[in-house]
């Protein structure tokens, strides 16, 4: 596998995230790295669908661009470079890019209980991402 970098970070871009494509509007690229953290690129405007962690914790660690978190029913939150965000189990989100720039973060899951899984959901649609200031 080859794993390229991007002008906007030192972290690798990866290769395109076909095995999950179905869940992201826009492109989105998958870096494996060790200790089963992955990075994740997102092209801008690139998001992933509305989605739940059953039982277990996901950490997400913006480390180039900007992004967005949003939890169902409340405001979304900006990601920038060192913002780190923990997301209980069986909270509904989402995370992508901001509309005018690349975006990396790391995730990886932790307090992973017995038949922890993903569920994946609607996308996020543009009227709802285009409200985001």
């Amino acid at each position: 596998m080859t794993v390229k970098t991007v002008d906007f970070s030192v972290w690798p871009k990866g290769e395109p995230n076909t095995a999950y494509a179905q869940y992201f509007t826009g492109n989105s690229y998958l870096a494996p790295m060790e200790g089963g953290v992955n990075n994740v690129t997102f092209e801008p405007r690139c998001r992933n669908n509305w989605h739940i962690h059953h039982k277990q914790v996901q950490v997400l660690i913006c480390v180039a661009g900007r992004g967005w978190y949003q939890e169902w029913g409340k405001e979304a939150v900006p990601m920038t470079p060192g913002t780190v965000i923990a997301i209980p189990a069986e909270v509904k989100h989402w995370h992508g890019a901001a509309k005018d720039s690349w975006f990396q973060h790391l995730t990886y899951h932790k307090d992973v209980q017995p038949g922890a899984s993903n569920e994946w959901l609607e996308p996020v649609t543009d009227q709802i991402y285009d409200k985001i200031k």
